[in-house]
């Protein structure tokens, strides 16, 4: 059998059974809390892979590695935020949003928010959904634009064409099924996605040290052939610049602190405390794992093909497995990268569509109180359209942009915003709802000025937008009334 046509047997047979799991899943939703939430009843177990999956996306497998593979060990940075990040909301942050969820009997991030803070519920409820809809369609059109390049890289077809693929792989079941199908696909995904980053660097130190006739044998030799900026932590860099290195790299730890919806979702539909706790060390172990193989996917790229061998860095991760890999095997570790995006673009999809669905559609018309199958079946409507949009921000993105680019701008509008309120929520009784109003505006506001004057090349917003929201979010709650 030809290379090509094992690719494809493989990947098309995984897809056909991540869309029959996924329906199959969906056959036990019933309610609108169980297309939203999966009715708070999660285990451990699936609300750690499930959240895991979807918060590393198409980030860990193609923009992680294209990032290591551009900048060298400058990157380590970032992957030292993110974890810090991830392990402080985990064991910090998730199981006091879960017993808050239970306590409020919220099905939605933002009716945690607004039920919290009664005093302006009705307007955070606007607010919160309508900001978080409105980034997450640039969220969802980044990973469809991953599977459009993962695509493009295996099968050499039109990017825009592997775009559509991808959508027509998710929808289905994220429609059919919603929150819990989406959840338990992520299970399936991130097992694919972990044996990916650790088989993937394993086979590759021992493919480089018997092949004399690469770029390098190692990846400490790749990375002092490349040049110093490669081999320097701090870009090559002193002074004030290596300071905007490592805070740039690290500023990703705030938008993990409870500030990304489609993760405290997971936190929030844990069954009880004490699959909570298995939920964390799962959590945890599964993060420092897959940040230590991502990197090294990057810098083994370099020893494969030289700091200028490929067009586009975030091809780095295909082209390497296929590289070190038969066909068959490297096509079953690649879905990894077609795993992780699907497990955020059908998270963000759900998310958003209950967003929308449960905290402006609804309160706000006239058929406010239909429930039961016809209210499940408007949540479904909405989860379609929603996917047909984001597709259109997919094309209007083009397959030039960098994923790494578009999760950070997301990153900081809506985690370093969202985060501050959280925070706030839950350690700080005297925070209100009209201050939390006032950071949602301000922070989001910020982080749209920053970015669109071109200051965010000078110092990222990814600190900058949860430095301003948790001041504004301090002065608000002691300068407005509650």
């Amino acid at each position: 059998m030809e290379a090509n046509t094992q690719l494809i047997v493989v990947m098309v047979s995984y897809m056909i059974l991540l869309i029959l799991w996924g329906l199959y899943q969906g056959r036990k939703v019933k309610s609108n809390a169980d297309y939203a939430i999966a009715g708070r009843n999660l285990p451990g177990w699936a609300a750690a892979l499930s959240e895991r999956a979807t918060g590393e996306s198409s980030w860990a497998l193609l923009g992680l590695p294209g990032a290591a593979y551009a900048t060298g060990i400058t990157e380590i940075w970032t992957a030292v935020g993110c974890v810090a990040g991830i392990v402080t909301a985990w064991a910090a942050i998730a199981w006091r949003l879960r017993n808050e969820a239970e306590k409020y009997s919220a099905n939605t991030f933002t009716d945690y928010i607004a039920k919290s803070h009664s005093d302006a519920g009705r307007w955070l409820r606007i607010i919160s959904s309508f900001t978080i809809v409105f980034f997450f369609f640039f969220y969802v059109g980044a990973q469809f634009l991953g599977g459009g390049k993962t695509l493009h890289t295996m099968f050499g077809i039109d990017a825009k064409l592997g775009m559509l693929i991808t959508a027509a792989i998710i929808v289905p079941y994220t429609i059919y099924g919603g929150f819990r199908s989406v959840v338990y696909t992520d299970v399936i995904q991130a097992i694919i996605m972990i044996t990916t980053l650790v088989a993937g660097p394993i086979v590759g130190v021992i493919y480089l040290a018997n092949h004399p006739e690469l770029f390098a044998q190692s990846i400490p030799e790749a990375l002092e052939k490349a040049g110093p900026q490669y081999t320097s932590i701090i870009q090559a860099t002193s002074g004030f610049g290596a300071g905007v290195v490592i805070v740039g790299g690290f500023s990703w730890f705030f938008g993990y602190l409870g500030g990304q919806p489609q993760l405290s979702t997971r936190f929030m539909a844990i069954k009880d405390p004490g699959q909570g706790r298995k939920a964390r060390n799962i959590g945890i172990a599964w993060t420092l794992i897959a940040y230590i193989g991502a990197l090294s996917l990057g810098w083994i790229g370099i020893a494969l093909f030289g700091p200028t061998g490929l067009t586009d860095r975030e091809f780095v991760m295909p082209r390497v497995l296929l590289e070190i890999f038969p066909p068959a095997i490297a096509a079953v570790l690649i879905t990894g990268a077609i795993a992780a995006m699907i497990s955020t673009a059908d998270s963000l999809l759900i998310l958003s569509a209950t967003e929308l669905s449960e905290n402006l559609i609804k309160p706000l018309s006239k058929n406010s109180n239909i429930s039961g199958r016809k209210s499940l079946g408007h949540s479904r409507l909405i989860t379609a359209l929603l996917a047909f949009i984001a597709l259109g921000v997919a094309y209007a993105i083009g397959d030039g942009a960098f994923i790494f680019t578009l999760v950070s701008y997301v990153w900081s509008g809506i985690g370093g915003t969202f985060s501050i309120v959280i925070l706030y929520s839950l350690f700080w009784k005297k925070y209100h709802g009209k201050a939390a109003i006032a950071t949602i505006i301000f922070g989001v506001l910020f982080t749209i000025v920053w970015i669109s004057s071109g200051m965010e090349e000078v110092f990222t917003s990814r600190i900058l937008t949860f430095v301003v929201a948790g001041i504004v979010g301090i002065v608000a709650t002691y300068s407005i009334k509650k």
